[in-house]
C-alpha cells in the first residue's frame, strides 16, 4: 500500500479526501503541523507528502526546506490558496514535485498521485499500446518499395519508439522492437546497395550524401547569414545519440532543421569525413589532391589533411573566408577552446572536431569495464548523454549560447552493434577494419557482402587490380578462420563501423540557434 503523509492544519476539514484515497488503496497519515510531519517522517516510511504551504508554526516552505535536507528524493506536492508568483517560484526552487491551488477535488488529488507515483508504468504501459498499434504499419511500410525520403521517415520512427520503449518493463515488447528493426535494416541494406552507384552517377531521388553535404546543408547558410558559424562534428555520431541529447541541447537552444544524410562506404572517418570536407569522392581526391590524400596501404595519419580540404572544397564554389580547424581529441584540449573561442567569433567558420564518442566505441571493444558501461544500445546512449552533459563540448555550447552565430553539429557516420561473424580470408596486407575489408587474394561467400569488383563504380581509391572491396551488411562483422572462436567472442556485440546499416549510413546533420 502507498503511505500518503498529509499536512495540513485543518486536517479535519479534509477527512472526506482522506476516506476518497482510501478506497482507492491508499493509506493517508494526517499531521497538523510541520513538526508532528518531521516526526512522522522519521519513524514511518513515506511514499507521498501533501502539504499545506500556509500553516501556524513552522510554515510548508519552511518544513519543505527540512524534508527536502533529510529526504531530498521524496515528492512534495504543495497545497496552498495563494497563487502569488514569489511564492510558488519559491517552492518550486525549493525541489516541489507539485503545486496545487485550494480547493481541491479528490480527483485532482488521485492525478497528482498517478501522475508522481505510478507515471513511470504508465508511460510504459501507455507506449507499449502505442507501438503496438504502429508496429503493423511499419511493417506494412516496409513490405513495400520505398524512396529515400521514406527510408528517413521509418528509421526516425524506429529510433523514437527505441527511446521510447527504452524503459520499459516489457522485455517482449522491446525483442519485438529490435526484431523489427533488424527486417529493417536488412532491407535497407538491399534497398541501399541496389542504388548505390546509380546515386554516385547522378541518379534521380538520390539522398544528400557525404561529399555533397557542405554545398547542399552548409554552403546556403554561409551566403544567407553573415555571422559566424561552427560547424561541430562528433566522429562516429549516431542519430539517436542525437535524440539523446537534444533535451539538454534545447535547455539553451532551439533546433531549427533536422535533417539525415548519407555516409558514403566505407562508413569510416578515413573515408567519409575527407569525402565531406573535399566536398569529392575519396577517388576524386586522389587525383584532384594527390598529396592531401593517404592511401589504404599507406603508413600514416590518414586524416590530417582535413582542414585544407575544406579549404579547397570552400574556393571552388566562390568562398573566401576567414576559417579555423580544431580537432578535441582529449579533455585538456577541449578546455583549451573555452579560452580561445572569444577569438574564433571573428572567423566566419570554425570548424571544431569531437572525437570521444568514436574512442568511447574503441575502448568498449579494448577495455572490459567500459564494455560493462556501455553494454547494450540503451547503455551506449547514457554514456553519451553523460559525456555531453558534462563536456567542454556543452561548455562551448553555453558560452555561444548568447552569441549571434549559426552552430551546425553533424558527424561523419555512424556504428552498428555486431553480433552475426561472417569468415574472409586475406593476404598480410588485409585491411583491418571489422565492416569492410579490401586487398588481394580475398576470399568470401560473395553471397554473404555487398562486393564491389570495381572499385571506380563507387568512386574508391584502386590499391591494385584484383583488390575489390567487400562490405559488411546490418549486424555482420568479419572473422578470420584463425582463431576464429577467441576472435569472434572478442568482438561479438561490440560497436563497429565502416558497413552499411541504418545507424552507419543515416546520420544527423543538425542546425541549431540561440534562443
Amino acid at each position: 500500500m502507498t503511505n500518503i503523509l498529509w499536512v495540513d492544519d485543518e486536517i479535519d476539514l479534509l477527512k472526506p479526501h482522506i476516506l476518497f484515497l482510501a478506497t482507492k488503496g491508499y493509506d493517508v497519515i494526517p499531521a497538523t503541523d510541520g513538526q508532528e510531519a518531521l516526526d512522522i517522517l522519521d519513524e514511518k516510511i513515506i511514499d507521498i507528502v501533501f502539504l499545506d504551504e500556509n500553516m501556524p508554526g513552522l510554515s510548508g516552505l519552511d518544513t519543505l526546506t527540512l524534508i527536502k535536507d533529510k529526504l531530498p528524493n521524496l515528492p512534495i506536492i504543495m497545497i496552498t490558496k495563494s497563487e502569488e508568483e514569489h511564492i510558488m517560484e519559491q517552492a518550486i526552487g525549493s525541489r516541489i514535485s507539485d503545486y496545487l491551488i485550494k480547493p481541491v477535488n479528490p480527483n485532482q488529488i488521485l492525478l497528482a498521485l498517478k501522475k508522481h507515483l505510478q507515471a513511470k508504468r504508465l508511460v510504459s504501459e501507455t507506449s507499449t499500446q502505442n507501438y503496438q498499434q504502429q508496429f503493423r504499419e511499419i511493417s506494412m511500410r516496409l513490405m513495400n518499395g520505398m524512396d529515400t525520403k521514406q527510408w528517413i521517415e521509418i528509421y526516425k520512427k524506429l529510433v523514437f519508439w527505441e527511446l521510447e520503449l527504452a524503459s520499459s518493463q516489457d522485455e517482449s515488447i522491446f525483442e519485438i522492437l529490435r526484431q523489427q528493426k533488424d527486417e529493417a535494416n536488412t532491407l535497407f541494406c538491399k534497398y541501399y546497395e541496389r542504388n548505390y552507384e546509380d546515386w554516385l552517377k547522378g541518379k534521380e531521388d538520390k539522398p544528400i550524401f557525404s561529399h555533397t553535404v557542405l554545398k547542399e546543408k552548409l554552403f546556403p547558410i554561409l551566403k544567407a547569414e553573415k555571422v559566424p558559424t561552427f560547424l561541430i562534428v562528433i566522429d562516429n555520431f549516431r542519430f539517436d545519440q542525437w535524440k539523446a541529447i537534444q533535451p539538454m541541447v534545447e535547455e539553451i537552444y532551439r533546433t531549427d532543421k533536422e535533417d539525415i544524410y548519407f555516409s558514403i562506404i566505407p562508413t569510416t572517418t578515413q573515408y567519409a569525413r575527407n569525402s565531406m570536407f573535399a566536398g569529392l569522392m575519396p577517388a576524386e581526391i586522389e587525383k584532384k589532391y594527390p598529396s592531401l590524400w593517404v592511401n589504404e596501404d599507406k603508413e600514416g595519419n590518414k586524416n590530417q589533411n582535413e582542414h585544407e580540404l575544406l579549404q579547397e572544397n570552400l574556393k571552388r564554389y566562390g568562398f573566401n573566408l576567414k576559417t579555423t580547424y580544431h580537432k578535441v581529441l582529449n579533455a585538456q584540449y577541449g578546455r583549451k577552446m573555452i579560452d580561445i573561442l572569444p577569438n574564433m567569433l571573428n572567423n566566419d567558420l570554425n570548424v571544431i572536431v569531437y572525437n570521444f564518442i568514436d574512442m568511447l566505441s574503441h575502448a568498449r571493444t579494448e577495455n572490459d569495464l567500459v564494455r560493462e558501461l556501455a553494454e547494450d544500445e540503451k547503455a551506449y546512449r547514457s554514456v553519451t548523454q553523460t559525456w555531453f552533459e558534462h563536456s567542454a563540448f556543452m561548455d562551448v555550447l553555453k558560452f555561444l549560447s548568447n552569441k549571434k552565430v549559426n552552430i551546425i553539429i553533424t558527424t561523419d557516420h555512424g556504428s552498428v552493434k555486431v553480433d552475426r561473424p561472417i569468415k574472409v580470408k586475406g593476404d598480410k596486407a588485409l585491411s583491418t577494419n571489422l565492416r569492410y575489408k579490401v586487398g588481394r587474394l580475398l576470399d568470401y561467400n560473395p553471397k554473404e557482402v555487398f562486393e564491389v569488383k570495381e572499385c571506380s563504380n563507387i568512386f574508391l581509391p584502386k590499391l591494385s587490380i584484383t583488390s575489390p572491396y567487400i562490405f559488411a551488411r546490418s549486424n555482420d562483422f568479419f572473422a578470420y578462420p584463425n582463431n576464429y572462436n577467441q576472435y569472434v567472442q572478442y568482438y561479438m556485440n561490440t560497436f563497429q563501423h565502416g558497413g552499411i546499416s541504418m545507424e552507419e549510413i543515416m546520420v544527423p546533420f543538425i542546425s541549431i540557434k540561440p534562443k
